[in-house]
């Protein structure tokens, strides 16, 4: 009886951990669309929030990264869609393992940001993958860490809180392009997928 009382016992254990999940991923994305109308320059009203899509929560696509923090990088500007690039510089190389297969990014610090009370320890991670044009917004997805997050050599990184950048609601804005060395060879089925509504440029 014991051994199926701890086998039950770790199965509910799984399933509480899954409905956490869930829990955790649903919180943090109403924050993120109670942002657009908190933000005066938002490209979205309190209307337009029905048409966000998301993939349902999946804690496979939480990994621990591998990070290698860079010291002395060279700064440099990262292109946009449109209008001027902004300075950036890379702040650490992270390798990880997602569906099988052994993946890096480079994550990078905002040299403006880096300057700005409250905001100096951000950091931004721009990447594109194999859904990007189909499924999700063509022009890569983004993932915000913080120095903090980073503890002995370790990051981790949720693609559940992949997020669009304000290029994917309207025209008129600077978003950054995430750098070709950011390039999954995977279909990240996980974060924000593509507006659902007609975006007029």
């Amino acid at each position: 009886m014991t051994k199926y009382f701890l086998i039950l016992l770790m199965l509910t254990s799984l399933n509480c951990f899954g409905q956490d999940f869930k829990t955790q991923i649903a919180d943090y994305r109403k924050g993120y669309m109670d942002d657009f109308l908190k933000d005066a320059h938002s490209p979205l009203k309190k209307d337009d929030l029905q048409f966000l899509r998301f993939y349902d929560a999946d804690s496979t696509y939480r990994v621990t990264a591998q990070a290698t923090v860079l010291v002395n990088a060279q700064a440099f500007i990262m292109p946009v869609f449109s209008g001027t690039g902004s300075e950036y510089t890379p702040y650490a190389v992270l390798k990880f393992t997602l569906r099988g297969k052994a993946l890096e990014l480079t994550v990078y610090k905002n040299t403006r940001l880096a300057n700005v009370p409250g905001y100096s320890d951000y950091l931004f991670l721009p990447f594109i993958d194999d859904t990007n044009g189909t499924a999700t917004y063509g022009g890569g997805r983004y993932i915000d860490l913080r120095t903090g997050d980073f503890k002995d050599g370790s990051v981790v990184i949720d693609f559940n809180k992949a997020y669009n950048p304000y290029c994917a609601f309207s025209s008129g804005y600077s978003c950054p392009k995430p750098p070709d060395g950011n390039r999954l060879a995977i279909a990240v089925e996980a974060g924000e997928k593509l507006f659902g509504k007609e975006v007029k440029h």
